[in-house]
Parts: structure tokens; C-alpha cells; sequence
């Protein structure tokens, strides 16, 4: 089975490396991933935990790395586990990212379409705060 799925990206001013220090530090995550992230973020067991709008999920980020890889599987209060695939990538000056979506069996197009707008407003928030600093 292949799942169906969208490529969400976004430009930002800043070198590669500040934007990967920055989005792989899941304490971060609520300053600009509110799709996720909305509460308490805790390090729990080599695992985070965190206050989501779908109810508390844990979050497993890939190792630190030189490449730009900030896949994460987030394990949904029911026991689903998404994975994530993300990547920052740089771009002269500044760098890409890009978030890949994949559409889950179940997920109807309407959900679907609302994941990835989501990750949209998440890729220009983190854009907005980075550029700002």
C-alpha cells in the first residue's frame, strides 16, 4: 500500500543550521508547531510528551544529524503512530523545509486538506519567528 501524500514547504531567511537547531528542540514546538503542540512538553523515557489538540501524544524525533532530518513519529493518544517526515535543506543564504503528509487510511479528502493546511500555517509561523529573530 502507498499512501497518497502532499509536500508542505516553505523558505526561510536564516541559515540552515539555526533553523535546524531550533525546529529539532521539541521545547520549541509550541511557539510555532500549533498543530501539534499546545501545552506542556515533557521528556519523558528518551520520548516527549505533549499537550496536543488531538489529547496528549508522545514524540520520537530522529537523532541529531548534519543533514537536515527532523522525521518524527507521534504517537497518538489512541496508540496510532504517525511518522513524519521532515527535512531542512540549505538554500544559498537561508534554507528549505519541507514536511511530507501523508493520507492515512480513514482519513477522508476533507481531513486530509485540513492536515495539510495545517502544517502550511505551522511551516510560516516557524518562517515568521525565525526571520524575526
Amino acid at each position: 500500500m502507498v499512501f497518497e501524500s502532499a509536500h508542505v514547504s516553505t523558505t526561510i531567511d536564516r541559515p540552515m543550521s539555526d533553523v535546524y537547531e531550533f525546529a529539532s528542540d521539541p521545547r520549541n514546538l509550541t511557539a510555532w508547531a500549533t498543530g501539534l503542540a499546545e501545552g506542556t512538553v515533557e521528556h519523558i523515557d528518551g520520548a516527549w510528551a505533549i499537550d496536543s489538540p488531538m489529547g496528549r501524544v508522545t514524540v520520537t524525533f530522529a537523532p541529531p544529524n548534519p543533514f537536515g532530518v527532523l522525521d518524527h513519529d507521534v504517537t497518538l493518544p489512541f496508540g496510532d503512530i504517525v511518522h513524519n517526515p521532515m527535512r531542512v535543506s540549505a538554500n544559498a543564504d537561508g534554507c528549505d523545509v519541507v514536511f511530507t503528509v501523508h493520507r492515512r487510511d480513514g482519513v477522508g479528502e476533507a481531513d486530509f486538506v485540513a492536515d495539510t493546511e495545517t502544517v502550511a500555517r505551522d511551516l510560516a509561523a516557524l518562517r515568521a519567528l525565525l526571520e524575526r529573530r
